[in-house]
């Protein structure tokens, strides 16, 4: 009897662990999915401003030191680590580890499968030794505007601005709908 008590006591302990691990991975990833709206938010019209002031060879330089300085600034007031990551990586920042590769992997075959780009999105707990960390990871589909420095067909001042801030660029030869890299947060777990 008592062995039938604590069996029942332990699987509804572990239950409600579980119900409240979910409840916690939802509010991460509510957050998570605020901070991509931000981030994409601020750089986006910054970066359409920065294309109409002096085209896309200005973007590039944009790019170099406004994007890095959104994500450093979103990350502080959020307490997340914000980046942006690609298995083709225009700068050494964007170069995604191990976990980034697989994730970037996955949404590939997806895209091959049908899978609409916009709705794609990844979150996961990620237990390393007795370091426990909510990632969550948000595709960039190519639009017609990125293919300006991001396409097959990037004019030779471009690509010079390119090779000013990024000497080991791999971020070009892209097409519309292309999956161009991806948002990249990642935050500790009490």
């Amino acid at each position: 009897m008592n062995f039938k008590l604590i069996t029942a006591a332990l699987l509804s302990a572990s239950i409600s662990s579980v119900a409240f691990a979910a409840e916690d991975t939802t509010a991460d990833l509510k957050e998570a999915r605020t901070l991509v709206k931000a981030f994409g938010g601020e750089l986006k019209p910054e970066l359409q401003k920065a294309m109409k002031t002096g085209g896309p060879v200005h973007a590039v330089g944009f790019c170099h030191s406004a994007a890095p300085k959104i994500a450093m600034d979103l990350a502080k007031k959020s307490g997340w680590t914000v980046t942006r990551v690609s298995l083709k990586p225009r700068g050494a920042m964007a170069k995604p580890d191990a976990w980034e590769t697989t994730i970037l992997e996955k949404f590939e075959t997806l895209k091959k499968d049908g899978e609409p780009v916009k709705k794609m999105e990844f979150s996961e707990v990620v237990h390393d030794g007795d370091k426990t960390t909510f990632r969550y990871m948000k595709p960039l589909p190519t639009g017609e505007v990125c293919l300006k420095c991001h396409g097959t067909n990037v004019s030779e001042p471009v690509k010079q601005a390119i090779a000013k801030f990024y000497p080991d660029d791999k971020a070009m030869g892209y097409k519309k709908g292309d999956i161009r890299g991806a948002f990249s947060f990642s935050k500790a777990v009490n």
